[in-house]
């Protein structure tokens, strides 16, 4: 629901030399500018701060083959421009604040031959996107998305895992579960073969930062990043698949064996995705950066009151080893049955059932494999107020859409984690749109994993809770000890989750120091400290929340799954207090009348001084979880502790190498 405060339209006087006609737009706290040009034989835009050029001279086109090329020899075609100013207030039930303020400039060039371009300028980045009305469907052969920076710069690039090969054939990489960690380069000599998944992260100077991603994703593909020359890299596409065949893992995927000549065949009248650059003046406004929501399509949905976010108690992670119990776990009705009476004594809302309980290798998520009883179970978890979701791969749940939902919904489950897409081409962004709106349709939940990064299909369809699309704490049942898990983690609110939630799946209770970790794939541990793991529950943003460990770890801890147990899911309000990428963040989030604020830190130790004043707070008591006094050689030692808010508001937290704390007030 939006509150509409002020709509302005006028036409944009501009003075035209050349034949180049120019047009600027302001975001309305004036800081930021965009400058567009339309003439020569290209669109083009920059961006400035008041720092200087952001984004330098860059190109826009859309290939539309016989529709032309949108943006080619734009004089000839233009018509005008209108600029709009936009002040209102949008409801975001779901998401990390109750409200945000979307306010902004819109700059549109409308020209004769079916199409406009429109710019948004907010306080906190830019975006544009396309718009045509052509009468029948078009197919988009390429799209040309430039953003060229003005000096060097350094860059946070999450490359795709597959290499290219040397003849520039980019197919292989098409097909990736859009998890790595950063590759932290100087931008010009980021790899030529090697593509890049956002959001990519650009370093400018005075501190600066500028992130790239996307918003409203639909019906197109997903962009990736693939550097051109110098400071300079540009959007690339996957093209649609025109031939695959079932596999892949566990036979649950579709590998693509030949691709057409073109990106997209859509509609052709429609809007195309928002290309967004997201600008920020210091680090912690890129983690309570909102664009990427702002710019999707409203929700779809007319009622949402059945949507329950919160936790759930996770199997695959812990290999499903739990002890001190009369059976052998693994996956079969008693240990189901003791997870689901784990959820229900501490106050869990959900157990998800993992890969393994419908037959390995037939993708038919009709066969149960015999050891399960899923009636019964689903029963069972209803009877002690606990809901079931449960994993479907790709192609299992794609082929039988409908009649699966509708079967399991009958039956009572809650939703899937849907897995192993692998793929961001338009056959899988529509198989996206499709699975949100079938899952709705049967109350319905979805958590999407082996997934391309948020592009706020939340908001479009708030039945879907969370995202993987991160190099995730599962890393850890295999990663090496060279893979830095507490960097990254302190990386990732900066970059990633610019883009929307993340089901990163934190909450490990074997905790290792510096130097004592070690992948194991039936005994994980994370890289850290235990309030690191207990912090990351405030600071990564997912309203559908994994407990990774197992159960039985969790009831020999009573006081960090107590608190793992009430700690909210989604916000009233979120406040980046401090932070610096790749070094740690200090976030606040607001549920009702309680505050919670998490902090974790890279390896180095860290004293972090937490000004509560600036939330309202001048007394009262303060529940604190830190690291112990051994935190640095053991990594579960933690202390928790009542105290009182000091006079001045100022609240001092010692956080351990690789460490975190988390406040409660």
């Amino acid at each position: 629901m939006k509150k509409l405060i002020a709509c302005l339209s006028l036409l944009v006087a501009i003075v035209t030399v050349n034949a180049q006609t120019t047009f600027f737009a302001y975001s309305p706290d004036h800081r930021l500018k965009v400058t567009v040009q339309v003439g020569g034989d290209a669109i083009t835009y920059t961006v400035d701060d008041d720092y200087g050029k952001v984004i330098d001279n860059s190109s826009i086109s859309l290939d539309l083959g016989e529709q032309g090329v949108l943006g080619l020899n734009p004089s000839k075609t233009f018509r005008k421009g209108t600029r709009n100013s936009i002040r209102q207030q949008v409801t975001t039930p779901l998401y990390k604040k109750s409200t945000i303020a979307d306010n902004y400039s819109e700059l549109a060039l409308v020209f004769k031959n079916n199409f406009q371009v429109k710019f948004r300028v907010y306080d906190s980045g830019v975006a544009y996107r396309f718009e045509t009305t052509f009468p029948d469907s078009v197919e988009v052969r390429s799209e040309t998305a430039e953003f060229n920076f003005p000096q060097d710069v350094n860059a946070y690039i999450p490359y795709v895992v597959e290499k290219a090969t040397e003849n520039g054939d980019f197919s292989r990489q098409f097909c990736t579960s859009f998890e790595n960690t950063y590759t932290e380069i100087p931008l010009k000599e980021m790899n030529d073969n090697r593509l890049a998944f956002m959001p990519v992260l650009v370093e400018l100077p005075e501190g600066r930062k500028v992130v790239i991603t996307e918003s409203d994703l639909r019906d197109y593909p997903g962009m990736y990043i693939k550097h051109t020359e110098g400071n300079s890299v540009m959007g690339f596409f996957a093209p649609v698949p025109k031939k695959w065949e079932q596999g892949g893992h566990n036979n649950l995927q579709y590998l693509v064996k030949e691709r057409e000549e073109y990106i997209a065949k859509t509609a052709g009248t429609r809007t195309y995705p928002w290309r967004v650059i997201a600008i920020s003046r210091n680090d912690k406004e890129l983690a309570n950066n909102d664009l990427v929501y702002l710019l999707a399509t409203p929700s779809q949905l007319a009622d949402i009151s059945w949507i329950k976010p919160g936790k759930v108690a996770w199997d695959w992670w812990n290999n499903w080893n739990i002890w001190g119990v009369d059976f052998e776990a693994g996956i079969n009705n008693d240990t189901y049955k003791y997870y689901i009476d784990f959820a229900a004594k501490s106050g869990m809302e959900y157990v998800i059932l993992d890969e393994g309980w419908s037959v390995n290798k037939k993708a038919d998520l009709f066969q149960v494999v015999p050891e399960i009883d899923l009636p019964m179970l689903v029963n069972y978890a209803k009877s002690k107020g606990v809901g079931i979701v449960l994993w479907a791969g790709y192609a299992a749940i794609d082929k039988d859409m409908e009649k699966v939902c509708k079967h399991y919904s009958e039956m009572g489950v809650k939703g899937f984690k849907v897995d192993f897409m692998d793929r961001d081409d338009q056959i899988v962004v529509n198989f996206y749109e499709r699975m949100a709106a079938t899952a709705a349709k049967y109350h319905l939940f979805i958590d999407f994993h082996g997934a391309y990064k948020p592009t706020g299909l939340s908001r479009t369809y708030p039945n879907v809770l969370n995202y993987e699309g991160v190099f995730g704490l599962e890393q850890c049942k295999w990663a090496p000890t060279s893979v830095d898990m507490v960097k990254y983690e302190v990386t990732i609110p900066f970059i990633r989750m610019l883009a929307g939630p993340l089901d990163f799946t934190q909450g490990a209770m074997s905790n290792a120091a510096k130097g004592c970790y070690q992948p194991l794939w039936s005994e994980p541990m994370s890289q850290g400290t235990r309030c690191r793991q207990l912090a990351e529950y405030v600071i990564f943003e997912s309203p559908f929340a994994m407990l990774c460990d197992a159960p039985t770890a969790y009831l020999s801890e009573p006081e960090c799954t107590e608190f793992i147990a009430k700690v909210p899911t989604v916000w009233d309000e979120t406040r980046v207090l401090d932070g610096e990428v790749g070094k740690y963040i200090v976030t606040a989030r607001r549920n009702g009348n309680k505050w919670y604020i998490g902090a974790i830190t890279d390896w180095d130790s860290r004293t972090i001084t937490v000004d509560l004043s600036g939330l309202g707070i001048t007394s009262g008591k303060a529940t604190l979880f830190v690291d112990g006094a051994n935190a640095h050689r053991k990594g579960s030692d933690y202390k928790k502790k009542s105290v009182d808010v000091p006079a001045d508001g100022k609240l001092k937290l010692e956080l351990a190498p690789g460490g975190g704390a988390v406040v409660i007030l």
